[in-house]
């Protein structure tokens, strides 16, 4: 199959790194700076599963590569129009969508652009970072990718698309419930980049301060009141399952959100907790935990405008 990974970053970078480690056609949509990077160092992952580095094929909006089989999106959300955009003229009748973006509502905004049939559910749980050089950075052993049809269905493309991913040197997986999983993992990194960002501090920490553990279990509460008022389709016990998670975690562990805002880069508030808080809102369900991380959010932003 011929796969199109969009952004050569730490998710994209990672994921499509250990497919063409394995020999898979896989070619990166960049921006010309780091298409530049690329041809000057190739790609560069150093991880505790292994190191790669390799020499990559890279396209922008305006080459004409035809058509591919799947492509991955693996933007941050504020990327996400600007994707869209740069991947219509590789996407075929055929095309295989696979969104791995943080959150939920992208979801709508695939469809309206390309239709139901082309997008997939997707998500990914990897801590990795791009740093300075240009290099992906990974320290933690989880990477984990799920795909699937939005219905649950075992369809032949997927299956196909199973066969291709099978064997990378990655937890590649097809999901029969990739929508909940989505939701579920919705919740998970908006709690923890909400809690790990209001806080300035790694999990650990903030675990070890009795206000600390208070503020993660009223989040995660908070967080599964709106979408059960939304009849989102979150399992009956996620709630408890995600705060034994979050407390299983890893002593350092800082969310990618908190990463950027330590890079002083931009951050996906809006899309995360944000949308969450318009839906609370809406259907008025306090939630006195997520305003504040939100603000908290929103201030960072504000200040980030200005320097």
């Amino acid at each position: 199959m011929r796969i199109l990974v969009v952004g050569a970053g730490a998710i994209g970078g990672y994921f499509g790194g250990r497919l063409m480690e394995k020999g898979e056609d896989v070619t990166f949509l960049v921006r010309a700076k780091r298409k530049q990077q690329l041809e000057e160092t190739g790609l560069i992952v150093e991880s505790v599963n292994g190191n790669i580095n390799l020499q990559v094929k890279t396209v922008d909006a305006r080459d004409d590569a035809g058509h591919f089989d799947v492509i991955f999106l693996s933007t941050k959300a504020y990327h996400l129009q600007g994707a869209i955009d740069n991947i219509r003229p590789f996407v075929g009748d055929e095309t295989m969508i696979v969104p791995l973006l943080n959150g939920i509502n992208h979801i709508e905004k695939l469809i309206e652009e390309f239709g139901s049939e082309k997008v997939l559910g997707g998500l990914c749980f990897i801590e990795t970072t791009l740093n300075s050089n240009g290099k992906v950075i990974q320290t933690s052993p989880a990477h984990d990718l799920m795909f699937g049809e939005r219905n649950g269905e075992v369809t032949e493309r997927v299956r196909k698309l199973e066969k291709t991913l099978s064997g990378t040197k990655a937890n590649i997986r097809l999901s029969h419930t990739i929508i909940q999983d989505m939701w579920h993992k919705y919740m998970f990194i908006t709690a923890v980049s909400g809690i790990t960002t209001l806080m300035r501090a790694p999990i650990g920490p903030i675990r070890d301060e009795t206000g600390g553990q208070k503020t993660i279990s009223n989040l995660l509460n908070e967080i599964t009141k709106i979408m059960l008022k939304i009849k989102a389709p979150i399992a009956e016990s996620i709630e408890a399952i995600q705060l034994e998670k979050m407390n299983g975690l890893g002593y350092s562990m800082k969310s990618s959100m908190q990463r950027d805002m330590e890079k002083k880069m931009p951050i996906e508030a809006d899309h995360l907790q944000g949308y969450l808080l318009k839906l609370a809102k809406e259907y008025e369900i306090q939630v006195p935990v997520l305003e504040v991380v939100y603000a908290n959010l929103k201030i960072y932003e504000s200040q980030l405008g200005q320097e």
